[in-house]
């Protein structure tokens, strides 16, 4: 049996791993703020090469095509301080470097966690680690093509409507989409975490069906808290997905309830 660790030593593993996670972020974030995907043709695909590029880099590419995917024709983006267009593509390569550094930082993350866990428990978190990251993506993704570009159209209606022309500062642009992008990255692990539980038999199934009025209550109050509008239209783009997220982990959870019982029997 293993000797357990001291605190020191917990301490120790625990820089380690935040030092090796922090290292990867760093890695992929510059390789985004210094090259840029020059596109070939090769047999009729285009495919894509990075190039050494510091100031046309992966994450300016970025911002021309947020700017192009998600923001109405009538809205003129800029910058009002000299240092706002290298902040921005900051905060996107870091934001994309925590993407493509997910696999490690979860490795780190697990193997830290290990000395505290039942093997039950390990296999559990080994095994969702790769929908993690996938549903991850798949949140980020929904968002930024289905939920933000609808919701600035919504509001810059209204600038639209009184023939004004609307100026958006890069940073408050980038800081908003973001903010998307993360709360439904995040918001689509939902469903993971509710088997999870249910799967280490720290919450029963029928837990998740029985306050599934408090889940909704909670999960409208988030979508109103996180959306820039008052108007009560806009939280359901987020508060929908959620609920829907809900349901579905509620239904994987009490499956897997049934299959342990089945097995059991």
């Amino acid at each position: 049996m293993d000797k357990p660790m001291t605190i020191s030593q917990h301490l120790e593993d625990l820089r380690k791993r935040v030092f090796r996670s922090v290292i990867a972020v760093g890695i992929f974030s510059f390789f985004i703020l210094s090259f840029h995907l020059t596109p070939f043709m090769y047999n009729g695909a285009k495919l894509y090469y990075p190039t050494f590029s510091p100031f046309n880099n992966m994450a300016a590419q970025f911002t021309i095509s947020m700017k192009h995917h998600l923001l109405p024709s009538t809205v003129q983006l800029i910058q009002t301080a000299p240092g706002q267009a290298f902040f921005s593509q900051f905060y996107i390569a870091i934001l994309l470097g925590m993407v493509f550094a997910m696999p490690i930082i979860v490795k780190e993350f697990v193997g830290f966690l290990a000395p505290a866990l039942h093997r039950k428990e390990i296999r559990i978190i080994r095994n969702i680690t790769i929908p993690a990251i996938g549903l991850f993506t798949a949140g980020g993704i929904f968002s930024y093509f289905f939920v933000t570009p609808y919701i600035l159209q919504f509001l810059y209606k209204y600038g639209q409507s009184a023939d004004l022309l609307t100026f958006l500062n890069i940073m408050d642009f980038i800081t908003f989409v973001l903010q998307f992008i993360l709360a439904f990255g995040l918001s689509f692990q939902l469903p993971l975490i509710m088997y999870a539980l249910t799967a280490s038999g720290l919450i029963e199934p029928k837990v998740w069906r029985n306050n599934i009025r408090y889940a909704i209550i909670g999960i409208v109050i988030l979508g109103a808290a996180i959306t820039p509008d008052g108007s009560g239209v806009t939280m359901w783009f987020v508060a929908g997905p959620m609920i829907g997220l809900y349901l579905i982990g509620m239904v994987i959870s009490e499956k897997q309830a049934k299959n342990i019982a089945t097995l059991k029997s």
